[in-house]
């Protein structure tokens, strides 16, 4: 929930393009008979014990209030002047503009931690105890709130941006959304690149994968999808959940696939190796260039939404809020509300996306290891161990799920093997998998 900024909030919202893939299980396939796709159903659903579903209705319900958590924190800090009175004091302290946003930036975004702390405080700590997934202690959780908040705000660039937005409203109000979707290419491109190298290290420690013989196995898999060798890391995440996954970030000399320790002792071999064929989909289909290029078509239609909803608002309430002009600090807080709800809005279509890239990732993985029984195997451990739900409501799915559902991927697997049924690839034109589908 920590959106200090319009841009920040838009890029925190698209970010996951191409990220976490335990997010929502990735596709899991029987390795005979279609008796094998009721063997997998039943067991998926026996996982989703009445404990994982509390869970899973819990999140589920605070991912629907969030949105109009923060939106009434907007309006608390506009209807009450608190929003005017931290502008006043920016203006008092200097007359440059950039000192203004940075104080601005500075108390706002405090203002917003304090009122956000409740329900993050029970979402991402009292939550994950209560259902074992946490293993940090109250000090450290605060702790991480606070770092990611202090990168969020100083390190991302957040002070410049919204002087720069604030400018690009003063000199072209009708115009400046066009601006600004123009600045989130490079502005995504750049958060995609430092993040690896200087915001995750903040929280977690990485180092090459101590397992020798699968990093070999891992490289070789590289290697046969035509990838040059990476960096494959492991994330002491144990020191904050139980949960596994496995990601990949970063671009160029920042580029790296990452396993949380917690993946490395719940997983096999042959499930980490499928993991990693999911991971070098995303490498070898270009989606962080392709999230990069959807961050930009949604902010276009994010940015024009709020530039059409924002000035009736300002005219209307703008003199109870303490200013008149949109361009005026005291205005972020009514542009951070509405791009909230815009992207609440959009959410179902961002998503639809997101679902599309991690499909095609699963594809890949499939076809370039042939192993279905480990990708059975490994995500239906992601979708126990993560307590998901396999099977969410339509409207869940819609709104909630930038991953396909375990069991429409477990259905695709079972269905999708095309070296047996004599079709070429869709997505994989190496060399094929050895022989029992196993990768060499």
């Amino acid at each position: 929930m920590r959106r200090p900024t319009l841009a920040l909030a838009l890029w925190l919202a698209l970010a996951p393009v191409a990220g976490p893939i335990a997010q929502a299980a990735a596709p899991a396939a029987g390795t005979a008979a279609r008796g094998e796709h009721r063997d997998y159903i039943a067991e998926v659903r026996a996982n989703f014990t009445p404990e994982n579903r509390a869970y899973s209705s819990a999140r589920t319900r605070l991912a629907f209030v969030e949105p109009f958590y923060e939106i009434a924190v907007v309006l608390l800090v506009l209807f009450t002047g608190i929003a005017a009175r931290i502008r006043d004091l920016a203006h008092r302290v200097s007359p440059r503009r950039y000192v203004r946003a940075l104080v601005y930036v500075a108390v706002y975004g405090a203002a917003a931690f304090v009122l956000t702390l409740p329900l993050d405080f029970y979402e991402g700590f009292v939550l994950e105890h209560r259902y074992g997934l946490s293993n940090q202690s109250a000090g450290a959780w605060l702790g991480d709130e606070i770092k990611l908040v202090l990168f969020q705000t100083f390190f991302l660039g957040v002070v410049p941006v919204v002087a720069w937005i604030l400018r690009a409203i003063e000199h072209q109000p009708r115009r400046w959304w066009i601006r600004l979707t123009i600045f989130a290419a490079p502005f995504a491109a750049a958060s995609y690149l430092v993040t690896p190298l200087v915001i995750e290290p903040a929280f977690n420690k990485f180092t090459p994968l101590s397992n020798l013989e699968l990093r070999d196995k891992i490289l070789a898999l590289g290697a046969r999808a035509g990838i040059p060798a990476r960096k494959v890391l492991e994330a002491n995440r144990s020191a904050q959940t139980n949960k596994i996954n496995a990601y990949v970030s970063g671009f160029g000399p920042s580029q790296r696939i990452v396993l949380w320790d917690t993946t490395l002792k719940s997983m096999s071999e042959d499930e980490i190796l499928f993991v990693m064929g999911h991971e070098m989909g995303h490498y070898k289909l270009h989606h962080i260039w392709k999230g990069i290029a959807w961050i930009v078509l949604f902010s276009g239609v994010t940015f024009y939404l709020v530039a059409m909803l924002a000035p009736p608002l300002a005219r209307r309430f703008g003199p109870r809020w303490g200013f008149d002009a949109l361009h005026d600090l005291a205005a972020v807080p009514l542009l951070l509300g509405l791009v909230t709800l815009v992207l609440f809005v959009l959410s179902p279509a961002i998503n639809a996306v997101e679902r599309g890239i991690e499909h095609d990732a699963d594809v890949y993985a499939v076809e370039i290891t042939r192993d279905n029984d480990a990708g059975a195997r490994s995500f239906l451990k992601l979708g126990a161990q993560n307590r998901s739900n396999p099977e969410p409501s339509p409207i869940v799915k819609l709104f909630l799920f930038d991953h396909p559902p375990l069991i429409e991927r477990i259905r695709f697997a079972l269905e999708y093997r095309p070296w047996v049924q004599g079709r070429p690839n869709r997505l994989f034109h190496g060399a094929p998998a050895a022989a029992g589908g196993k990768s060499p």
